[in-house]
């Protein structure tokens, strides 16, 4: 067993040692075609603007005011398709800042629960029922 354990352990010293030392991957060339983590990053940014824009454009009620405006679907999928990232960016930005179609109901429903909520806890005396 020591005569196994001097042969062995100088090799498996060795083998750490070399795989411990660091690798260049590849040259860095501006020309090299590496991908940096931002350009990844920004790419995916992308693609979800993108594709958040083209899931607003596929809903039946948007199609249905699109063809009632007069504007052919397919037109608007291909300059949507044409759409710089910064306008893709701008674009999805803003169609997330429009009103999401709520009633006033679900705003009044909303203060109610939050009144109903702080009574039960007895932060508010606003209805009689729930004590």
């Amino acid at each position: 067993m020591k005569k196994i354990c001097r042969y062995l352990s100088p090799l498996l010293i060795a083998a750490l040692v070399l795989g411990s030392l660091p690798v260049a991957a590849a040259p860095a060339s501006s020309g090299s075609g590496l991908v940096t983590t931002q350009d990844a990053l920004n790419a995916e940014r992308t693609r979800g603007d993108h594709e958040r824009i083209h899931a607003i454009l596929a809903r039946d009620d948007v199609q249905e005011q699109l063809v009632a405006q007069g504007v052919d679907p397919a037109e608007v999928e291909a300059r949507v398709a044409a759409l710089s990232d910064a306008e893709a960016a701008q674009m999805a930005d803003q169609l997330e800042q429009l009103p999401a179609g709520a009633s006033v109901v679900g705003a009044l429903f909303a203060v109610f629960v939050i009144l109903l909520v702080t009574d039960i806890l007895g932060l508010t005396n606003v209805f009689p029922f729930t004590r």
